[in-house]
């Protein structure tokens, strides 16, 4: 089957987010450079993040739109101008929400690059009757109005700040798209499942649980459990510990003097594996992710998982 290739270039909207394939139109363009473009939004100035290159067509959402044109200096004046018009509409939006007493809380706002429509970014517990709010903005800005709630991952990445390890977020500088992530994940790597210590400040699992997960994934397959029946250099015995980072083993070992001695993964041999509930082998990918959280710990974590 012979692959398909199409010229296109990738299109970043905010410093922060998805890239996106636009047909360049026979121009060659630059990282760095901005672009003038037609989105689901309308028209919109983006930066080129990927220079001109061949994709395969598989890998493309179509239609592949073109690029309209190159931006110039009067485009990149009039998205300055629209940041500073952002910022009137965030303060207007806020007294009408207060006059309105709707109980949400304004995140953002964006114009699209034509001033056709301009977006309110918004969160809140529930379902938000904003009609009136709505009919209320557009008199004021007498363009389209568009109210979208938005979920608390998406409010943290929005405004920025510092995680736990005292550096900026990740949803904040250089994650495109939000990852799933699971209480698994925190288990495999032997972490705390105390909610504040895997947590982020969106509320929500941080997102770097998923960073290392394949090797963990990896180190739990290849390393022998706690409770395996073993052979060692120095006579059989019962694994107590792993350390999968450093890949040492404690062992227990029969008729010694010393009950417990530390050995390297690769100096064991696994005469009996752990057995499950059924009397079966554990196979190595249903490792320590695949057990069943305690009730108390999933009615603490529950929530930790909802993003």
């Amino acid at each position: 089957m012979i692959n398909i290739m199409t010229e296109v270039i990738g299109v970043r909207f905010k410093s922060v987010g998805k890239v996106y394939y636009f047909d360049p139109n026979n121009i060659k363009f630059t990282a760095g450079s901005h672009v003038i473009v037609e989105t689901a939004r309308g028209i919109e100035c983006g930066e080129v993040v990927m220079p001109n290159r061949m994709v395969d067509d598989e890998n493309i959402v179509k239609p592949l739109k073109s690029v309209i044109r190159a931006a110039t200096e009067e485009d990149l004046l009039h998205v300055k101008e629209n940041e500073r018009k952002e910022k009137e509409a965030f303060r207007i939006c806020l007294k009408k929400i207060a006059d309105h007493k709707l109980a949400m809380k304004l995140i953002g706002v964006e114009y699209t690059f034509d001033n056709n429509k301009i977006l309110f970014y918004f969160t809140a517990d529930g379902r938000i009757d904003f009609r009136e709010l709505v009919k209320d903005l557009a008199s004021v800005f007498r363009t389209r109005i568009e109210l979208r709630q938005i979920g608390v991952r998406d409010e943290a990445k929005m405004l920025g700040g510092l995680g736990i390890c005292g550096k900026p977020f990740c949803c904040g500088t250089f994650l495109g798209d939000f990852q799933p992530v699971s209480i698994k994940m925190a288990k495999e790597q032997g972490l705390s499942l105390n909610p504040t210590k895997i947590s982020g400040t969106c509320g929500r699992l941080m997102c770097c649980l998923k960073y290392e997960h394949e090797a963990y994934e990896d180190l739990i397959k290849n390393t022998p459990k706690v409770g395996a029946y073993v052979k060692t250099p120095d006579g059989n015995g019962t694994i107590e510990e792993v350390a999968l980072l450093t890949g040492m083993l404690k062992v227990k070992l029969e008729g010694s003097d010393i009950p417990v001695k530390t050995f390297k993964r690769d100096e064991v041999e696994v005469l009996r594996d752990v057995q499950n509930d059924n009397g079966n082998d554990n196979d190595n990918d249903n490792e320590i992710g695949n057990e069943i959280l305690e009730e108390e710990e999933e009615k603490i974590l529950e929530d930790l998982e909802n993003n």
